[in-house]
């Protein structure tokens, strides 16, 4: 306990202006947290919330056909407590070289995941069966947790190079499987992209456009510096008009030119109509952080690895990049935030994402005036995302640290 004190006394009132600062801002925090709580528990009223959970899940999704997404959800809860086992048991090891199976912060997450599967069916007003499937889901996500690490742990050194090479093969993969479930593919009956919406139209549009605007940016920045004229300059010209453009703007011709310049039936739906937008747009920004990156890298490493023998290509896939990119990271994850978040201008083009389907909700009769409960519940889904992409930053640029022996 006194070191405990100690510590609070050291970060928190290391000086009396320290102190002072520590407890007008608690005394602030408190005052906000004590009367978030006072209206969320006293004056809310959630059945605006509990009334269309599954229209801000899945919006205008046919009920017959949603044990597909249920599906997919027991498919991405495998897939992540199998990733999760697996890259915690494989390089982490402790002084004694033992495998680190449950490291502090698992066990917190696991814990909250348990109370969250527990906690927000029934706040949510979900019948048994609901809670069932969400018990399920959370159950085989933490079985897998535990599984996989116990495997890896076991028999990481023979197979755990092989397989941590192609896990994040796993996860395109997965995409589209979901994607085929969710649209009608594998002999299913098809379900129109205009039917999609809420959460899942958000992040099936988010998750399309970080996939492939990666690989253009990078593909932009390399073009920017290329000593070819017409590709260097191609490549200028495409950033800065994307750049000096409006997102806004580009959905909406993307929405409506893409049908004029395209022969008759070629033009995709419109939901990837504003895929492809969204991709194209934060692929010109990622191209500059990508660009920084680059600038970062000192030039003898690209002449060092060119004078040991390697080709120009070469040099630049297997010393340059890995370290501009690995420089890059922090950039490149506040740029995919923002991506999330810009999801939201959807609804202005017509798309019932997780926004156009709140303005729908708040447009029933039977729920105005309660815009702060479905404006803070959309902030929670969105940070929750935001700080998943955030956590994985942070976890990812630690073990592309140089000095970092784990991994």
């Amino acid at each position: 306990m006194s070191a405990l004190i100690r510590r609070l006394r050291r970060d928190y009132a290391a000086t009396p202006v320290d102190g002072l600062i520590s407890v007008v801002l608690l005394c602030l925090i408190g005052f906000g947290l004590a009367a978030l709580l006072r209206w969320a528990f006293g004056q809310a009223e959630w059945t605006v919330i509990q009334a269309n959970s599954t229209l801000f899940a899945v919006g205008r999704y046919p009920v017959e056909q949603q044990w597909r997404l249920w599906l997919l959800t027991g498919l991405l809860a495998a897939a992540a407590g199998l990733s999760w086992g697996l890259l915690r048991a494989l390089p982490r090891r402790d002084r004694r070289g033992e495998a680190k199976l449950w490291p502090a912060n698992d066990r917190i997450a696991v814990a909250v995941l348990a109370a969250v599967a527990l906690i927000l069916p029934a706040l949510l007003g979900f019948g048994l069966a609901l809670q069932s499937r969400w018990w399920l889901i959370t159950a085989l996500l933490i079985g897998l947790r535990w599984l996989s690490g116990r495997l890896g742990a076991r028999f990481g050194r023979r197979i755990g190079p092989r397989l941590l090479r192609f896990l994040p093969l796993l996860w395109p993969l997965l995409y589209l499987v979901g994607l085929g479930l969710i649209g009608g593919g594998f002999g299913l009956v098809a379900v129109p992209p205009s039917e999609w919406g809420g959460l899942m139209l958000t992040l099936v549009e988010a998750i399309f456009a970080i996939s492939l605007c990666f690989p253009l940016g990078v593909l932009l920045a390399l073009g920017r510096r290329s000593n070819l004229p017409l590709l260097r300059w191609s490549s200028v010209i495409y950033i800065e008009a994307i750049r000096g453009a409006p997102l806004i703007t580009l959905l909406f011709l993307g929405q409506n030119i893409l049908g004029f310049l395209l022969p008759g039936g070629a033009a995709p739906e419109r939901v990837w109509r504003a895929a492809w937008v969204l991709t194209f747009f934060a692929a010109a920004y990622l191209a500059e952080a990508v660009r920084a990156g680059l600038a970062a890298v000192p030039r003898g490493q690209l002449e060092a690895a060119r004078s040991l023998g390697l080709s120009m290509p070469q040099a630049m896939a297997r010393v340059v990049l890995p370290q501009a990119i690995r420089t890059a990271v922090p950039a490149m994850v506040g740029q995919f935030i923002a991506l999330l978040q810009d999801t939201t201008l959807l609804s202005l083009i017509g798309l019932l994402e997780l926004l156009g389907t709140a303005r729908t909700v708040m447009a029933n009769p039977a729920f105005l005036g309660r815009n702060a409960e479905v404006y803070l519940t959309l902030a929670v889904l969105f940070w929750c995302c935001c700080a998943a992409l955030g956590l994985g930053s942070r976890a990812l640029e630690r073990r592309l640290h140089p000095g970092n022996t784990e991994a």
